[in-house]
């Protein structure tokens, strides 16, 4: 039997598992682990700047392509408390990553030796297991098991913690015999399924409610197939976005209290029925006032995770399956009932979903100076096109976004639903980018996000992964300053400040171009809405031709808010800016608006 350091077994698991890049940050605990990593090949490692930097890009790996699991490496004590941040993101949204964690010695761990904490027990609520590995004999067994777990029903991240001197025992291993573990997947049932069907076909006005575990099991094309056999029209989640292209005829539009579009909120409170699938009904998307987002409407919904359903509220029935295996039985199921004439013509309702979206439209097109970030994402329509992958995480500028940008594509739109930490968006572009480096990735931040982890941008320069970053800068905290209106106060919400280094500025403080440029990469600030174009362009050359991120900084006006509802009531969206009352105001609208 081959011999071996147990941190070795551990490298030549992760490259039997699939794993061929890894994000992280050396240190003393974790370096025989590093060590075999350089001596065994196979994985190439990008050096993050800031281990929960490491965390994030873990997860825009995994979320770029089927069947990827981020890695994500650090040291003892604060190197994995730093993590804890992208293992709940990771948990929030469904995402498998593997997070590795060096340890003191066993014989101190609870000793309080230096940069010995108990990360285990600290992960625990934000990962499927937490394991801190006592015996160096156990180290394939919980490596083997990690990848098991993390595509095994609801996906999701798992975090092991190595003592230095596990990694270093020799133990007996041999690679060419590993075999991973079966992954477990709940599957529906044809019984299920008919049943599903058939509260479906008593229906008049039914909606399919798309979330992140269509995207999850790779299972978009069965989406899309199974609307346009039946003709019902589809409501994507934030999760869920890009499952069914923008442009396509039984697209909806999306629902909830920020991300969402006037139609589709509007399609929606006319259903009448509504089939949930891989989604948890999270409050963005329903609203705090259930009793609008259920009255009038019966509900089926089918999820991977048992205890999901009825978590938010009761639906008629459930079922508890991979969306993958439940699609395929309902694709062959409808197939067969519209062989015999037996499902119902739902053209009329399609037809109307469709004339709301061209009818309820939010202006995008202005000229002001200070510009509004409504003619910001009007341009990105212009510049980037359906093979773009946008990477978002929260604020102001990724609700904005949603609202007014276009996503065709499964995986295309990638954003941190549940968590919402800022400075996520920098590390997860970067991530993303590297796993798929053929498809254009454009990031969007407001300048706080920004500002978390800016100094991951040094990774994309050191590393040589291009990306577009449109920032759009009001210098202020944008969606907390909207969310105090409701307060009456405008309280520690304010970036501004006069930059003794950089006058031109004014106000606007942090001199984002001279950051990104110290940082190896390159920036470009536009004040007027009509260079926007231009300077998107000139991105995009720019990124070709250097390898390194590149930063497009719009200027704002100070004050703009979003649509959104202050009641907490997807029945009830305040719209603060004018509404597109002709076509000219939403020239990029995916349906010419009718006035």
């Amino acid at each position: 039997m081959p011999r071996m350091t147990a941190a070795r077994a551990a490298v030549e698991i992760l490259k039997l598992e699939g794993v061929t890049n890894a994000f992280g940050v050396p240190g003393a605990a974790i370096n025989p682990f590093y060590k075999q990593l350089k001596l065994a090949g196979g994985i190439a490692h990008t050096l993050a700047r800031h281990v929960e930097g490491a965390s994030h890009m873990a997860e825009g790996y995994t979320r770029s392509n089927p069947g990827n699991i981020g890695v994500c490496i650090g040291t003892s004590g604060p190197a994995g408390t730093d993590m804890i941040t992208g293992l709940y993101s990771a948990i929030g949204d469904s995402i498998p990553i593997l997070c590795i964690t060096g340890q003191a010695p066993t014989h101190v761990i609870h000793k309080e030796d230096f940069q010995a904490v108990d990360i285990a027990s600290i992960a625990a609520p934000v990962t499927k297991k937490a394991t801190t590995v006592l015996e160096a004999a156990q180290v394939p067994g919980v490596f083997q098991e990690a990848f098991h777990l993390m595509r095994s029903g609801r996906p999701g991240p798992v975090l092991i913690d190595l003592p230095i001197d596990v990694q270093q025992t020799e133990i007996e291993f041999d690679p060419e015999t590993y075999e991973p573990l079966p992954v477990y997947k709940p599957a529906a049932t044809r019984r299920q399924v008919e049943k599903a069907i058939s509260l479906l076909n008593e229906s008049e006005r039914p909606l399919l409610v798309a979330g992140g575990g269509i995207i999850n099991a790779d299972a978009s094309h069965l989406l899309v197939e199974f609307a346009e056999i039946t003709g019902i029209p589809v409501i994507p989640t934030l999760m869920g976005w890009g499952a069914i292209p923008d442009d396509h005829e039984l697209n909806a539009g999306m629902v909830g209290l920020q991300t969402s579009h006037r139609y589709g909120n509007a399609n929606f409170l006319e259903s009448d029925f509504v089939l949930g699938i891989g989604n948890r009904w999270a409050n963005r998307h329903t609203g705090y006032k259930l009793d609008v987002y259920t009255k009038g409407r019966k509900f089926v919904h089918v999820d991977i995770e048992p205890t999901q359903i009825g978590k938010i509220f009761a639906p008629d029935y459930g079922i508890v399956s991979d969306a993958k295996a439940a699609l395929e039985l309902f694709v062959e199921v409808a197939k067969e009932l519209k062989a015999e004439g037996r499902l119902p013509d739902r053209n009329d309702w399609a037809a109307a979903t469709q004339e709301r979206k061209a009818e309820l439209q939010r202006r995008t097109h202005f000229d002001d100076i200070p510009m509004k970030p409504q003619r910001v994402y009007e341009e990105m329509n212009k510049a980037f096109g359906p093979e773009t992958r946008y990477v978002s995480t929260i604020g102001l500028s990724q609700i904005a976004g949603a609202q007014m940008l276009h996503v065709y594509k499964p995986r295309h739109w990638i954003n941190c639903g549940q968590a919402g930490p800022l400075g996520w968006t920098i590390p997860a572009a970067l991530g993303a980018a590297t796993a798929d480096p053929e498809t254009p990735v454009v990031a969007l931040s407001g300048d706080y996000d920004f500002q978390f982890l800016i100094e991951e941008l040094a990774v994309g320069a050191q590393h040589k992964i291009p990306y577009v970053h449109v920032l759009v800068n009001n210098s202020y905290l944008g969606l907390i300053r909207q969310a105090q209106l409701g307060l009456d106060i405008n309280f520690e919400v304010n970036l501004e400040f006069e930059n003794i280094n950089s006058p031109e500025l004014g106000v606007y403080g942090v001199d984002h171009i001279k950051v990104a440029e110290g940082l190896g990469c390159k920036a470009i600030r536009v004040t007027d809405p009509n260079e926007l174009g231009a300077a998107f362009e000139e991105a995009k050359k720019l990124a070709a031709e250097h390898r390194v991120p590149v930063v497009v900084e719009a200027i704002l006006e100070r004050i703009t808010n979003i649509s959104m509802s202050t009641t907490f009531d997807i029945s009830d969206i305040k719209e603060w800016e004018e509404l597109a009352t002709e076509p000219g105001h939403a020239p990029t609208a995916i349906k010419p608006l009718k006035s």
